[in-house]
């Protein structure tokens, strides 16, 4: 396996896993990142427990970085009317300012070449793959894993249908410190979007919203608007008001597609945010990011090891994989997306949930998954 190689476009999550458990069967793998570590990143920043098994296996030691447990949901109308539940799996709480540069560092130890450059073209022709970056290196390979995160220019160059629609969604991270339960992820809506929070290392508040972009502009900076709009939950405000942000200013990141994506483009394997997005409502991006990155790097070492007899059985086999895992949950996203944006929908949503609380269990249970197996 030694002469395989394998090229990763981006370092984020979903790539530096899946680059850990190529290399940590022997495969040559490359990682081509533009941005240094560590760096903070717009994102929820809770990961369900269905994942500790594939973490144990790729020899991650989560614990060391003193993440928080998390067993509890706490979910918020725009009026603040709440209910409760049990996260049946549970999850932990990590900042990705920690984590990034723990993989990062573990990929390192692995063997990994990281370089610090951005992908200008990927094309493939005769069965390899030419990487073209902006530091004018050319690298080449017979396996290309596509992990650029949510919207990048590489979906511009390969032409994804994703990105010709404009997206009304704004996203804006920031931490905190303030009191906030180490053991609750709580999710809580407000006109026009939601805010995830939880406590990640070090006793460290994270919030996340989703904002849509037409409301957003009406203000005239963040502040204005979260005291305006977003305050209006009276939870949100309530924590706004009494903890102290961390950040010079908050992280944003514009035109945010919850569209479909293709998990296989140009014979790229599509991995994490790349190949689909799931609404920050459902709190299980990260969980996805790392379960499709072994996917992925399962179906590649099988591929290399001829038990895929070709590239587009290989494909094919992702495709089926992909929907298996992630189809269904990713429709429920979207769709419980749809009701929180509609104020009428969402109160008629929250009574039943008071009456059958039951519901909420099945709602968790249909966007997160099962503890991951391993086959190999």
């Amino acid at each position: 396996m030694k002469d395989k190689q394998v090229v990763i476009i981006g370092g984020g999550l979903a790539g530096l896993t899946s680059a850990i458990h190529l290399s940590k069967l022997g495969l040559q793998v490359t990682v081509i990142e533009k941005n240094s570590y560590p760096k903070h990143k717009v994102c929820g920043e809770y990961i369900s427990n269905e994942v500790m098994p594939y973490l144990n296996w790729l020899d991650l030691d989560i614990a060391h970085l003193k993440p928080t447990h998390i067993i509890k949901l706490e979910f918020s109308t725009a009026r603040g009317k709440t209910i409760q539940s049990i996260l049946p799996l549970g999850g932990f709480g990590i900042s990705r300012f920690v984590l990034d540069e723990y993989l990062y560092k573990k990929a390192i130890d692995n063997g990994c070449t990281i370089l610090k450059d951005q992908v200008e073209n990927v094309h493939f022709e005769h069965d390899k793959f030419m990487i073209t970056t902006t530091n004018l290196m050319v690298l080449e390979s017979q396996m290309v894993i596509g992990a650029f995160g949510k919207r990048s220019t590489i979906d511009q160059k390969m032409n994804r249908e994703f990105i010709h629609k404009k997206s009304p969604w704004l996203a804006v991270k920031a931490h905190y410190s303030g009191k906030f339960p180490n053991d609750v992820v709580g999710l809580h809506n407000f006109k026009g979007g939601y805010c995830g929070v939880s406590k990640v290392e070090n006793e460290v508040i994270n919030m996340c919203y989703l904002a849509d972009y037409k409301t957003f502009k009406q203000f005239k900076n963040i502040t204005e608007y979260q005291n305006t709009i977003v305050s209006q939950n009276p939870h949100l405000k309530t924590l706004f008001e009494t903890s102290t942000l961390l950040f010079e200013k908050p992280l944003t990141i514009s035109q945010i597609s919850f569209k479909k994506k293709h998990a296989v483009e140009n014979h790229v394997l599509m991995i994490g945010d790349t190949a689909g997005l799931i609404h920050p409502l459902c709190g299980n991006g990260m969980a996805m990011a790392i379960h499709s990155a072994k996917i992925a790097s399962e179906l590649v070492v099988q591929f290399y090891n001829t038990e895929i007899k070709s590239r587009a059985e290989l494909e094919k086999r992702y495709l089926q994989e992909w929907n298996l895992n992630f189809k269904g949950r990713l429709k429920m996203g979207r769709f419980l997306s749809n009701i929180l944006q509609k104020q009428k929908l969402s109160a008629v949503l929250m009574r039943i949930l008071i009456i059958f609380p039951f519901l909420l269990l099945k709602i968790i249970k249909k966007t997160h998954g099962k503890p991951i197996t391993l086959h190999s």
